[in-house]
């Protein structure tokens, strides 16, 4: 162990494998992540009240807790629920946003507002999450009426692979979008880890 304060991070499932290579590659032993499942974003409102339950859980057996959500469609309730549990979270709306940038989204968001995004998580669960989660499978019909306002399909990569590139052309084709692919890296997620690797004794002081 490198004698560090523990610090357990409470994450989205989508982060799963960028927050696991993350903390293989930078040998951060005293950090360890628990996700909660990705599906939660199709219900927001349970993600709270999830994350709570995580945070005093860990509060058992870890002296720092940092959460590594976005506000994903909670309308401010897990901001509310962090306050009340004295817990920061990183910077951002949502992954999207901690993977380009909070100002290269926003750009984004006003070059083009009707844009459908991806990360490599979503490229690699598009079928499942996208085509079978929304009942598209089922039912072809619904298709125009669930991206029928889009118009281009951002794919932010987080690693350089072609097959991936061309299973994201393959889904913005089949939703009928025009196709951009943007290579972001980990942003603003490895960002907010080396700070907190950066400044353990202050955060466990606070």
């Amino acid at each position: 162990m490198s004698g560090k304060t523990p610090l357990l991070l409470i994450a989205c499932g989508a982060l799963a494998h960028e927050v696991t290579a993350l903390l293989r590659a930078s040998r951060w032993q005293h950090m360890q992540v628990q996700c909660l499942p990705a599906k939660l974003h199709n219900t927001p409102q349970l993600i709270p009240e999830a994350v709570r339950a995580q945070i005093r859980e860990g509060r058992t057996r870890f002296e720092r807790i940092f959460v590594l959500y976005g506000d994903c469609g909670t309308g401010g309730q897990l901001d509310a629920v962090l306050v009340e549990e004295g817990v920061e979270r990183i910077a951002g709306a949502h992954c999207y946003e901690f993977f380009t940038g909070g100002a290269a989204f926003a750009q984004m968001a006003d070059d083009e507002p009707c844009s459908f995004y991806l990360t490599d998580f979503l490229v690699r669960h598009f079928e499942r999450l996208v085509i079978k989660g929304l009942g598209i499978d089922r039912h072809p019909e619904l298709l125009p009426l669930y991206f029928g306002n889009y118009k281009r399909l951002v794919y932010l990569a987080q690693l350089e692979d072609p097959k991936r590139v061309a299973a994201a052309r393959a889904a913005a084709t089949r939703l009928g979008l025009e196709f951009e692919y943007r290579f972001t890296g980990y942003g603003e997620l490895a960002s907010t880890l080396r700070a907190l690797d950066d400044a353990p004794a202050l955060a466990a002081a606070d």
